[in-house]
């Protein structure tokens, strides 16, 4: 119960490493507010996983966090049920892979837009008043692929970097007023993006990995439940790689 009291806000909350992102904040006491861009269901199931955890509140929130206006329309619904969020996690985002011959702008902006965009919105929104509380945890999802590079992925490793130079950026602006701002970056973890490839592809890919095995969504939850504690107060800045040794 390392989060007990605590209030945190996971976008693209509803599947994935989002939603495992959310169970394991919760596991550790925190209220949760999931925010979801269009499969309400998920989001619904979600909270009823927390809500079977006992003593544990959670509830959904849709908005596109590309758009700002949606964005605050968001901050006012859960400030409005929490009353204040002391975590924010900017997982959500999205790919869409072409080679860069390929790539027309609206394909380019399309991922931009959430990926990075998104985490400019939502930051905005909620840091304000985490500084004027002297507290607040900020965790960006970013990517091996922002590391690395990736074929046919220009728009989602760009937009991956970027969040990596936003973390360490925001983190010197915020570290004064008790805002700490970190990042964790995945590699190759068993979501739909990586189960839905050709098998010789994931051949390739895990030949890569010292591990020799994909991750799993609740390796990087873990990650992000550390950093959102209280025994990460000095640490701000960092990239947390979770990515079994592809990246060192």
């Amino acid at each position: 119960m390392r989060l007990k009291g605590r209030v945190a806000v996971v976008t693209g909350g509803s599947r994935g490493i989002g939603r495992a992102i959310a169970l394991a904040l919760a596991e550790e006491g925190a209220a949760v507010a999931i925010n979801y861009q269009r499969n309400e269901a998920s989001a619904k199931e979600v909270v009823q996983e927390i809500e079977r955890m006992g003593g544990r509140s959670g509830d959904i929130f849709q908005a596109d966090v590309s758009d700002p206006a949606q964005v605050l329309r968001m901050r006012g619904a859960i400030l409005q049920r929490f009353e204040r969020v002391d975590i924010l996690v900017n997982n959500a985002g999205i790919n869409r892979d072409k080679s860069f011959i390929n790539m027309d702008y609206e394909t380019w902006k399309a991922v931009v837009s959430v990926d990075l965009d998104g985490a400019f919105h939502c930051t905005k929104a909620f840091v304000v008043a985490m500084k004027a509380r002297g507290y607040g945890r900020i965790i960006n999802i970013s990517s091996v692929v922002g590391q690395t590079g990736n074929f046919g992925q220009a728009n989602y490793a760009a937009a991956k970097a970027a969040l990596l130079g936003l973390t360490k950026t925001l983190a010197k602006e915020f570290a004064p007023k008790g805002v700490t701002v970190n990042a964790v970056a995945p590699g190759f973890i068993e979501t739909e993006m990586v189960t839905g490839t050709p098998d010789e592809v994931k051949e390739k890919v895990l030949a890569q990995i010292p591990m020799h095995r994909f991750g799993k969504p609740e390796d990087v939850a873990k990650a992000v439940v550390f950093l959102a504690s209280d025994e990460t107060s000095y640490i701000t800045g960092h990239v947390l790689n979770v990515n079994g040794g592809l990246y060192v």
